[in-house]
């Protein structure tokens, strides 16, 4: 995907809602997160790929601070799938996702389909701040 002007304003837009300033770096990618209105489902490696591809120069260890950074502010969620791959999610609503075994991709799940009747009680002394649902799909 070539970065636009549109995009990049989008993406410049979309960090003042979270009074982030728009560095250069932050604008590239956050161009390419929301710049064309749809939400994404990233690592840091295809973020930097995407970026790479646009001819920015811009650091994996870049992404990936940026990426927190973004995070931090209610940009993006963060969706940890096996304690080890993290994946970074421009929608920020509560909602459950599928994780393709055979090819790795993170998707969302429709969130009508899903009925949680009840949680375990937190133990003493804590809350439950979130639940994350991830459904494990391979193809048959």
């Amino acid at each position: 995907m070539t970065v636009t002007e549109k995009a990049a304003q989008t993406g410049s837009d979309w960090l003042s809602t979270a009074g982030l300033r728009p560095t250069r770096q932050r604008v590239a990618l956050a161009a390419l997160l929301v710049g064309d209105g749809q939400h994404r489902h990233v690592t840091a490696e295809s973020l930097f790929a995407s970026v790479r591809e646009n001819g920015e120069s811009v650091s994996l260890a870049t992404v990936y601070n940026t990426l927190r950074a973004f995070c931090d502010v209610g940009l993006m969620q963060e969706v940890t799938v096996d304690g080890s791959k993290s994946y970074f999610d421009t929608n920020t609503h509560d909602h459950p996702h599928f994780f393709w075994e055979d090819d790795g991709q993170l998707t969302d799940a429709p969130s009508e389909q899903l009925v949680i009747s009840r949680l375990p009680d937190a133990p003493a002394g804590s809350e439950i701040s979130a639940v994350d649902v991830v459904i494990k799909l391979r193809r048959k």
